[in-house]
């Protein structure tokens, strides 16, 4: 059999070879030819499976190794008879450690404590659930927007829109991009929705560039109605706006989920669905190459300091994310390079923590967001 993947999937190389000729291309590169007499396409979100690409090939199945699965027309698909695969929650961790390092920077620089603050979670799936439950660990209240989760489980744990935009200190986005239909989220943040936010708050957004109006944030941006925003995807990508990234607050490439781990996940996932679906004999794959930490050890010496200094201390150690701010500033315009060329990120499991003179309550909480604990 045949198989064409991006060149980009990490860890891929190697897994698939002893069942398959596997052709690997840059993922916008993959076009209808090259398709023509392959059996699977795995891909990242650069690959847009529709019609044009797909039509008159013998692709039987399609694998992307990300949560997202906008850019593949699944109605096509279907109609088609093409089984296709997503990773869903593959990088849920990694986004969870993004989000807890902006939030730690943003109280650091401007001088608050999370505690005090309201999070708003727009979106509470996989990764949301993960924001959520580091954010109730670090004391802060939360307000729940979810409108499919909702429908399902009841409202009393979720909110409106509407309350969550104007009760929020800070909101934090994590839905997918749907176009059309009753959960509808391209522009869900456009000129109305950032009018109720209230004045002064903070705007993260890890999820699709698209659920924003970049003229809109902006805007927002400029005028003072938002006090400042952390931004990893962007409209248009790789063309991103030039005033936006000077005007956020922390900018990267859409890397929030670009730990080691969620880029394994992600991969073992699409991996063994194909294995699966083909009938090879490989199962439960795992990349055995996924390269440790630097500096898995962490030792805090926690006189004088917060609890909430103390797990910043923590975090930024696992992910310094000034440092992908710096990086993305310097050379924008290599956007795609950034995200080829990332370097090693760990999560937190892949640390253990020693504190001194640390509180009993301090290491309950940095054990519940996955940090080992040396006594």
């Amino acid at each position: 059999m045949k198989i064409v993947a991006d060149d980009k999937i990490p860890f891929l190389k190697g897994a698939l070879e002893p069942f398959a000729e596997v052709v690997y291309i840059p993922g916008k590169q993959i076009s209808r030819e090259i398709l023509k007499d392959s059996d699977a396409l795995l891909i990242r979100t650069r690959t847009v499976c529709n019609e044009n690409l797909l039509e008159g090939t013998s692709i039987r199945f399609i694998g992307t190794a990300t949560i997202g699965f906008d850019h593949i027309d699944t109605h096509y698909c279907r109609r088609n008879k093409i089984i296709w695969t997503n990773a869903p929650g593959c990088n849920s961790s990694s986004v969870q450690q993004y989000i807890a390092a902006a939030l730690l920077r943003i109280s650091s620089e401007h001088h608050f404590n999370l505690k005090d603050k309201t999070l708003g979670i727009i979106g509470v799936g996989n990764v949301g659930s993960k924001v959520e439950k580091f954010a109730r660990s670090i004391g802060m209240n939360v307000l729940l927007n979810d409108p499919p989760r909702a429908r399902m489980e009841g409202k009393k744990n979720f909110h409106s829109l509407n309350i969550v935009l104007s009760g929020s200190d800070i909101l934090t986005v994590h839905i997918p991009l749907n176009l059309v239909g009753e959960d509808q989220t391209w522009h869900l943040f456009n000129e109305e929705s950032f009018k109720k936010i209230k004045k002064g708050a903070w705007f993260i957004n890890s999820s699709r560039g698209e659920v924003t109006d970049t003229y809109a944030l902006k805007k927002a941006l400029y005028s003072g109605m938002l006090n400042g925003a952390v931004i990893d995807v962007w409209e248009n990508e790789p063309d991103i706006d030039p005033e936006l990234l000077q005007q956020a607050f922390i900018a990267t490439p859409h890397i929030a989920g670009y730990s080691s781990e969620g880029k394994a996940n992600g991969t073992a996932m699409i991996v063994n669905s194909l294995n699966k679906y083909f009938i090879l004999p490989s199962e439960n794959w795992y990349p055995s190459n996924v390269p440790p930490p630097a500096s898995p050890y962490i030792s805090i010496d926690c006189i004088s300091k917060t609890d909430e200094e103390i797990i910043r201390e923590a975090v930024i150690h696992t992910y310094n994310i000034d440092k992908d701010n710096i990086r993305f500033r310097l050379s924008p315009k290599d956007f795609e390079k950034l995200r080829g060329d990332y370097p090693v990120r760990r999560e937190f499991p892949s640390y253990s923590v020693k504190l001194k003179n640390g509180s009993e309550k301090t290491q309950k909480t940095l054990a519940s967001l996955g940090f080992g604990i040396v006594v």
